[in-house]
């Protein structure tokens, strides 16, 4: 089989893992979005199957020419752009029952601060940036003056404000590979000191209904491989993120996972390709499966 990495950094640990679990009987090769060949691909040189560890507009388009030629893609296209939105990721979350929290969306700071806009009660509160990515916004406002500052500071930036929710300043970092659980306990984003590292969280000492929340995550956003943030506290579970293809990092039996899932969904191809049932559509590919030694 061969297997493509859609991805600026064939090295990252997860990554490099699952590619030298699948090397010694399948061929695995990378490929850069942001310096592909426009004219690149064609339906006579398609890999088997594609991972998509990239969320720029030019990795979504690849992503998308792929699928119309008839190549999986894991995540698929559309799956990984509604992950950058957080305000679709809300109403997706709300309209399919989830337990994600209280979202508004604002075209800019500066519309929460002036008439009409927030008031005095509806402090402490989150404010994120309403489009996902490396170095976006994520900060608590305690008050209106706090607010005032961020919107300084980012004038333009479209948002969403969601309450804040009193927890143990951690977050429960649960991770997906076609249906098995990874977890870890990570210094929230709103923490002041230093993040540090994450610290391990067995998934077998989660509720049981805490498992089948974050698999039903999946099945909602029709996503193989994600990343769910919940606040660590007591009560109710409360979704604060939803990410497509994250690291994973320090995982074990991760790649593992990665790899049997690669395979499967290639082989799956192939089969619909020999029975001419033709391209794949964006069906999840979830399901147990091993990697061929």
């Amino acid at each position: 089989m061969r297997i493509c990495l859609l991805t600026p950094e064939p090295g990252h640990p997860l990554l490099a893992a699952t590619t030298a679990l699948l090397t010694p009987r399948h061929q695995v090769e990378a490929l850069d979005p942001g310096t592909a060949d426009p004219a690149w691909p064609d339906a006579a040189r398609l890999a088997d199957v594609y991972l998509l560890k990239a969320r720029t507009p030019r990795a979504l388009a690849l992503a998308r020419r792929l699928e119309a030629l008839g190549a999986p893609v894991i995540n698929s296209a559309a799956a990984t752009e509604l992950c950058q939105d957080r305000t679709r990721m809300a109403e997706l979350a709300k309209t399919a029952g989830l337990p994600f929290a209280a979202t508004r969306t604002a075209g800019s700071i500066g519309e929460l601060t002036g008439p009409g806009g927030l008031t005095a009660a509806d402090f402490p509160l989150v404010v994120k940036s309403r489009h996902s990515r490396r170095h976006d916004l994520v900060a608590k406002a305690e008050d209106l003056a706090r607010l005032e500052a961020l919107a300084r500071d980012r004038p333009d930036e479209p948002v969403v404000v969601q309450p804040f929710t009193a927890n143990s300043g951690w977050d429960q970092k649960l991770w997906v590979i076609a249906g098995q659980v990874f977890a870890a306990r990570r210094r929230s984003e709103l923490a002041a000191d230093d993040r540090g590292p994450a610290l391990p969280l067995a998934p077998a000492d989660l509720p049981a209904d805490r498992l089948d929340l974050v698999r039903r995550v999946g099945e909602v956003f029709r996503l193989d491989v994600y990343g769910v943030d919940l606040l660590d506290g007591a009560g109710e579970p409360l979704i604060v993120d939803v990410n497509a293809f994250p690291g994973i990092r320090g995982q074990a039996g991760a790649p593992e996972a990665l790899a049997a899932l690669a395979l499967r969904a290639a082989e799956g191809a192939a089969t619909r390709r020999t029975a001419g049932a033709g391209p794949p559509g964006q069906s999840r590919a979830g399901g147990p499966a091993r990697v061929k030694a």
